[in-house]
């Protein structure tokens, strides 16, 4: 069994890696700096041991230890602070509400040469979305409906950001996917591999949805950009083809993670 460790003090420097979770810029500084992200809630830590991802501690209120019991006892070294729900939210700036958070430390990136294999035939890239929950969307919708394989570009927001991945339900940890070196520069890999690049845009050359699945294409890249502007003119240039999803009742477009539900429950292999 991990090793028990009550605190009583929001002070402690044990406990520097849950520190202010709500403060999106700091926390992107000190999860690059120290190689961590924060898993937040049984299931989502769960589902990270699940994957193979190594912690670094647990905090924990104590009717959590019972439950985790087995997570923690794969890890019989790393410590797991047993803290109240009252402190756990002095430190970490909001009402844990689930008390239970585990700090992991993140795998080293694997290039995208190193994922595309032959069983990939539906990829998602997800261009400058900025806010987390909409990665996080993203991410659940492309693992329940069969995407193999998700590419976040330079300025995506973190996938492995605490709401991301509990918006995602710790699928993030489920669907393999790597942040891009240059975008759309990248692109043309895919496109050298098969992959017929769509990009999701209200354009006057789009094609709809329908139509793109009427194509039948094989392999298909399906990229979706900022919830504010879409995706930017230079994108679109390196696309092969613009789609659009029709809409009804004077709807212009739906949210970025809607969108990418429904393309990719449309666009999945039928065999």
């Amino acid at each position: 069994m991990s090793p028990q460790v009550p605190l009583d003090d929001p002070a402690d420097p044990r406990l520097a890696d849950y520190v202010r979770l709500r403060e999106v810029t700091l926390r992107r500084l000190l999860e690059e700096e120290h190689g961590l992200f924060i898993a937040e809630g049984d299931k989502v830590i769960r589902r990270a041991a699940d994957a193979g991802c190594e912690p670094r501690s647990f905090l924990l209120a104590p009717r959590w230890l019972d439950s985790l019991a087995d997570v923690l006892a794969q890890w019989p070294d790393v410590p797991v602070y047993v803290v109240s729900e009252e402190l756990a939210e002095q430190v970490t700036g909001f009402h844990v509400h689930r008390g239970a958070l585990a700090s992991y430390r993140r795998r080293p990136r694997v290039p995208l040469q190193q994922l595309l294999n032959e069983d990939v035939r539906r990829i998602a890239i997800f261009d400058d979305i900025v806010d987390h929950t909409n990665v996080g969307a993203g991410f659940r919708a492309a693992a329940a409906m069969g995407v193999e394989l998700v590419l976040v570009t330079p300025t995506c927001a973190d996938p492995l950001y605490r709401r991301s991945i509990k918006v995602s339900m710790g699928t993030v940890f489920q669907v393999p996917w790597t942040r891009l070196d240059s975008w759309p520069g990248d692109l043309a890999q895919l496109q050298d591999r098969g992959f017929v690049a769509a990009a999701f845009a209200l354009t006057d050359d789009s094609i709809t949805l329908d139509e793109l699945v009427a194509r039948n294409d094989e392999r298909l890249a399906l990229i979706f950009g900022t919830e504010g502007h879409g995706l930017k003119p230079h994108v679109l240039e390196k696309a092969d083809l613009a789609v659009r999803i029709p809409m009804a009742g004077g709807v212009d477009s739906l949210n970025v993670a809607s969108s990418a539900a429904v393309a990719f429950y449309a666009t999945r292999p039928m065999s």
